[in-house]
């Protein structure tokens, strides 16, 4: 009865939260890289060069490290249906406002405050899922919210793509057009969460009562396993000096390095080829298809096995490569496999990492943790497309860039390696029998 119990729950929680977080990161990750496509066109009308571009870009990420963990530490205090809705609704509004940048200047402010509204929104999702799915289920369950992002990626690209070749409508330019539309959505949501988002698993009246009761009971014992391992933080502060932490922060740097240059260069190396636009949003968002069956199957074999360590490792190692064969590519055919093999490696990492802070941290201590790793993760979404943007001017080619873009995930590999060999942790499986 308690397995059919908690396949009947399990199911539920899939069908009532996943798809719904998922759309909210697709849009999400729309607005953060569609600046990718509008730079077809708005680079030169508002006189960007290719280092001010990977400037801009990259300031996103200097407005989000800046105001995740105060994010995160709020959405902690207030629940997560308020302040989701929050930060989607400001970020869609920001969002929008790039349509009217007229310079350098303009462009470096709105992204700067762009990465300010959004600040919370993903760990704060990843918080979200820790206090609803038991731990076995937890790599799937962000791998699923995490496929967002190339799906936004492979259906999205063809989207701007095609508004970009969208005539001039009431004087506003095809890029102008591309911020608004696409920002839209943002708005909307923002106050559908407000309908639709349950805080904690106490208050889900889309439950039974004995399958809350059992949800409820799964997560508490796996809390209090944690509890009792000599290794669990809880408390914020001690979750900040967290040499674990600091360490995941480090694995992420490199993963959202890769991440990011593939959002914001992507278009403009393919187009290089001599593609339209439309062709080149094709060709940007076919790696995201594989991308995203490679990161769900990955995230099932890592709960399945209950091995993180390696499942962050690979993944990372194979797009290091990707990156330095990119560098080397003489054709279209062939940037497009080696970004297929970046994408796939890079989406691979992502879930078993993240199911990694949950298993010593909790409480006020896993909303710190969780948000100080992906703030300082992040500044990588500075770091890569910053350092393609400054050496193609250097060297005029993106082959130095995506070099050190590819070192940065080679790192990832190492430090995850030194992690799990400095910090033994017992199995989940083990913990839990503690626990009882």
């Amino acid at each position: 009865m308690s397995s059919e119990l908690e396949t009947r729950v399990s199911r539920k929680l899939m069908l009532r939260i996943i798809p719904f977080v998922m759309l909210l990161y697709f849009v999400s990750f729309l607005d953060r890289v569609n600046v990718g496509f509008a730079a077809l066109s708005m680079n030169k009308a508002i006189g960007l060069s290719p280092t001010a571009f990977g400037l801009g870009g990259g300031l996103f990420f200097i407005g989000y490290f800046l105001f995740e963990v105060p994010s995160n530490l709020i959405l902690h205090k207030v629940g997560a249906r308020r302040w989701i809705a929050r930060v989607m609704v400001s970020w869609g509004i920001v969002s929008l406002g790039s349509a009217f940048v007229v310079g350098p200047n303009s462009f470096y402010a709105l992204r700067f405050i762009l990465g300010v509204a959004e600040a919370g929104f993903f760990p704060g999702i990843i918080l979200y899922l820790s206090l609803w799915f038991p731990t076995r289920q937890r790599a799937v369950a962000a791998a699923w919210f995490m496929a967002a992002a190339p799906i936004s990626t492979a259906i999205g690209s063809p989207i701007s793509g095609a508004i970009m070749k969208l005539p001039p409508i009431a004087g506003l330019a095809d890029w102008q057009l591309l911020y608004i539309l696409e920002a839209l959505p943002a708005i909307v949501l923002g106050f559908c969460v407000l309908k639709y988002l349950t805080d904690k698993p106490a208050q889900a009246e889309w439950l039974q009562p004995e399958e809350r009761d059992w949800l409820i009971a799964k997560l508490k014992l796996e809390a209090d396993a944690r509890h009792a391992h000599a290794g669990h933080t809880a408390g914020a502060l001690s979750a900040l000096r967290d040499p674990r932490v600091l360490a995941l922060a480090l694995i992420y740097f490199g993963t959202s390095a890769g991440l990011y240059t593939l959002g914001l260069w992507a278009p403009l190396i393919i187009r290089q080829y001599g593609f339209g636009t439309f062709e080149t949003g094709l060709l940007a968002g076919v790696p995201s298809v594989l991308a995203v069956i490679a990161m769900v199957l990955w995230a099932k074999n890592s709960d399945r096995t209950d091995e993180r360590t390696w499942h962050v490792v690979i993944p990372c190692a194979l797009a290091c490569v990707g990156f330095v064969f990119a560098g080397n590519a003489g054709s279209a055919l062939m940037i497009v496999l080696a970004l297929v093999v970046v994408n796939v490696g890079i989406s691979a990492a992502k879930a078993p990492l993240w199911a990694m802070p949950s298993m010593f941290l909790s409480g006020a201590g896993a909303a710190a943790g969780i948000a100080m790793i992906n703030s300082i993760g992040n500044l990588g979404g500075f770091v890569g497309p910053f350092a393609i943007g400054w050496l193609k001017n250097v060297t005029g080619g993106y082959t130095a860039g995506l070099y050190v873009v590819g070192a940065t995930l080679a790192v990832s590999a190492v430090v995850t390696l030194m992690l799990s060999r400095q910090t033994k942790h017992a199995p989940v499986a083990v913990r839990e029998r503690q626990g009882h």
